[in-house]
């Protein structure tokens, strides 16, 4: 029998993956990202479907988050009013540029992106959007806080670097992941040059919290012409400026 804690896990790793794409994942797509059996699967998204924490679109025939997730989310904002803090900045930065901003937490050895304001400019990238998850050091986000963790930290996610990158493994090569991460340093910011999707670059810098660590991240999404290296250092002047302005207001400072 299948202990209660291993329960817990099966149930929040669906959730998580459930809630990786807005328009839902099927059930075939749940059992080969969650690793576990067709029958488990199924047996848990009906039960947290009769729970209201996840819907079945007759439709599509894929899972979606249910409205449990909308009302548990929406106590939790008050907690976490992230929102009222970074919102200002991503106004700023789609304006300016005309890209797209996003605004992304880290949670645990991952980043989820959970706010966006599009830019002005009519071609975009959609790689990144509400509720998408990364690893540490893949995608622009990424790249900015884990450049900034102890170097400890980030020995530890290097070494096993495929177990953790998984399927990003293969367009992000330890070697070019250690490259992007000095060169994240020495800059301020981060600079992601297609690896997830060729022709879709982004940028990013780190917002730090009262201790000091890297616990979020803006960024800026857009098609590779639009992020040469010309444009590189006006991107990056203005990200830097939005998470120095969040980081202060986050550590108190007036």
């Amino acid at each position: 029998m299948v202990q209660g804690a291993q329960v817990v896990g099966r149930v929040a790793l669906l959730l998580r993956l459930v809630g990786r794409k807005p328009e839902g994942t099927s059930l075939a797509g749940l059992v080969r990202e969650s690793g576990l059996t067709r029958p488990t699967v199924h047996r848990l998204l009906t039960s947290l479907a009769a729970e209201g924490l996840l819907e079945h679109d007759s439709d599509s025939g894929k899972w979606v988050l249910g409205p449990e997730i909308f009302l548990l989310g929406s106590v939790a904002a008050a907690r976490f009013p992230m929102e009222d803090i970074a919102r200002p900045s991503l106004r700023r930065l789609a304006a300016e540029t005309g890209e797209s901003a996003f605004f992304s937490i880290r949670r645990g050895n991952e980043t989820v992106c959970v706010l966006r304001e599009e830019g002005s400019f009519p071609v975009r990238s959609f790689v990144l959007h509400e509720g998408v998850r990364f690893p540490l050091g893949v995608a622009s986000a990424g790249t900015a806080i884990m450049a900034f963790l102890p170097p400890e930290e980030q020995e530890s996610l290097l070494n096993d670097w495929p177990g953790h990158a998984g399927d990003f493994a293969a367009g992000h090569p330890a070697g070019v992941v250690r490259d992007n991460l000095e060169q994240t340093r020495l800059a301020g910011y981060s600079v992601n040059p297609g690896l997830i999707l060729e022709g879709s670059w982004g940028m990013g810098a780190a917002v730090f919290d009262q201790q000091g660590r890297p616990a979020w991240a803006l960024s800026l999404t857009g098609i590779e012409p639009r992020f040469r290296p010309d444009r590189q250092e006006f991107l990056g002047k203005l990200l830097l400026e939005e998470a120095h302005r969040m980081t202060a207001r986050l550590q108190g400072a007036s």
